[in-house]
C-alpha cells in the first residue's frame, strides 16, 4: 500500500515539468511597442470645403469654325498648352487687308508732306497764298491720322488672328469640352471648358465667434504661420500633408455668427478635389507631453476601451481613456511610459494568455 502511494506521488512529481513545458509551448507570439510620451497639441475640429486657388472658364473671343480640340477631357494641362484651334484663313486675310491700308496711308503721308513743303516754299516766295499752305498742312495732318487708324486696325486684326488659338491660362485639371470640331464657336457660345488648379489648394472653414475669441484670450494675435492644419476625409483617413492658415476674414458673417478662415494645403498628388467636404483639425496652444499608442492597439468592449500590455510573460488588460489623436496615434490616459503595448497578434490574445513578446521596429513605434 505504501509502495503504491509513493509511486503515485513520484508520477505526479514527474508530470509537473512536462505540464509546465506544454504551457510554455502554448505561448502566443505577439508584437509590442512602447507607450511613449510625445508632444501633443490641442486641436479644434471644423467642417471645411476644398476650393481651387485658380478656376478659369475658357471662352472663344472670335467667331469661326472650330478646327481642333487638342486635349482630352479631365487631363492635366500646363499654362500655355494649346487647347483649341479655330480656322485662321479669314483672319489672316484681315491682317493682310489691314497691312495694305496702312501702306496706302503711309504713301499718302509721303505725298502730303512733299506738297506741304512745296506750298511753304511757294508761299515764302509770294507765288502761293496762305490758304493753299494751310490746306497742304491740313492734308498732311489727315494723312498722319489715317496712319494711326490703320495701325490700330492692323493691331486689332493681328489680335483676332491670335485668338484663333486658345491656350491654357493656368496649370490645372481641365474639364469636359462643350464643343467639338466642326462647330461654329464665338463669344456667344458660352463656356467651352473649365480649368481648375490643383496644387496648392485652399481649405475654407467657418469658425464660431466664441472659438475665435477664445484663441485671442492671451491678448496677442496668434501667429497664423505657426498654426498647423490637418485634413481628414469622410471615411476617416488622414490626408498626409499639413497646411497653414493664410487668411482670416476681417468681419463676422452676420447670418451664421462665424468668421471665415482659409488654409493653404499642398496637393501634388491631387488627393484634394475642388468642392470636396472635409474635416479640418487646427492645432491650438502649446504642445504638452502625453502618452500615445498606435491606433491598432486600441480594443473595445461593453466596459469601454482597453489595450493589452505584455507583463511578466502574460497579456494583461489595461483600461484606458482615449482623449484625442496625434497623427496616426491615439492619445490615451491609463498607461505609463515604457509599458509594452501589444499591437500584433491580438486576434489570439486573451486576458492572462501566455505570450512571447517581440518589440517591433522603432519606425512602428508612436512618435
Amino acid at each position: 500500500m505504501r509502495y503504491g502511494v509513493c509511486a503515485a506521488v513520484l508520477l505526479c512529481g514527474l508530470s509537473l515539468p512536462a505540464h509546465a513545458q506544454q504551457a510554455d509551448t502554448n505561448a502566443v507570439p505577439v508584437g509590442t511597442v512602447e507607450a511613449r510620451l510625445a508632444p501633443v497639441s490641442q486641436s479644434l475640429s471644423f467642417v471645411g470645403r476644398v476650393e481651387a486657388i485658380g478656376r478659369v472658364e475658357i471662352h472663344a473671343r472670335i467667331t469661326g469654325y472650330l478646327e481642333e480640340v487638342l486635349f482630352k477631357d479631365g487631363q492635366f494641362v500646363k499654362e500655355g498648352d494649346l487647347l483649341y484651334r479655330i480656322e485662321r484663313g479669314s483672319f489672316e486675310a484681315s491682317v493682310q487687308e489691314a497691312q495694305g491700308k496702312l501702306e496706302q496711308s503711309q504713301a499718302a503721308l509721303t505725298l502730303a508732306t512733299r506738297q506741304r513743303v512745296r506750298a511753304a516754299e511757294l508761299s515764302a516766295k509770294g507765288f502761293a497764298t496762305d490758304v493753299s499752305l494751310d490746306q497742304a498742312v491740313a492734308l498732311e495732318q489727315q494723312a498722319k491720322g489715317a496712319i494711326m487708324i490703320n495701325e490700330a486696325g492692323l493691331a486689332d486684326a493681328r489680335i483676332n488672328l491670335g485668338y484663333t488659338e486658345i491656350f491654357a491660362p493656368i496649370s490645372g485639371r481641365i474639364g469636359r469640352t462643350s464643343v467639338t470640331e466642326g462647330n461654329v464657336v464665338g463669344p456667344d457660345s458660352g463656356v467651352l471648358t473649365v480649368i481648375v488648379s490643383e496644387d496648392p489648394i485652399y481649405i475654407t472653414f467657418p469658425v464660431s465667434q466664441r472659438e475665435f475669441l477664445k484663441s485671442q484670450q492671451s491678448g496677442s494675435r496668434p501667429d497664423l504661420s505657426s498654426i498647423k492644419v490637418q485634413v481628414r476625409f469622410a471615411d476617416g483617413t488622414v490626408y498626409p500633408e499639413l497646411g497653414r492658415i493664410d487668411f482670416v476674414a476681417p468681419a463676422v458673417d452676420r447670418a451664421t455668427d462665424t468668421i471665415s478662415v482659409r488654409a493653404v494645403m499642398p496637393n501634388s498628388q491631387g488627393g484634394l478635389v475642388d468642392g470636396q467636404l472635409v474635416q479640418v483639425q487646427v492645432e491650438v496652444g502649446q504642445p504638452e507631453e502625453k502618452i500615445v499608442v498606435p491606433q491598432a492597439a486600441i480594443l473595445a468592449d461593453q466596459a469601454g476601451t482597453y489595450v493589452f500590455v505584455a507583463e511578466a510573460g502574460k497579456a494583461t488588460v489595461r483600461r484606458i481613456k482615449a482623449t484625442g489623436e496625434s497623427g496616426v496615434n491615439i492619445v490615451v490616459e491609463g498607461l505609463t511610459e515604457g509599458e509594452q503595448v501589444i499591437v500584433e497578434g491580438l486576434q489570439s490574445v486573451r486576458p492572462g494568455q501566455a505570450i512571447e513578446a517581440a518589440p517591433l521596429p522603432a519606425s512602428l513605434n508612436p512618435s
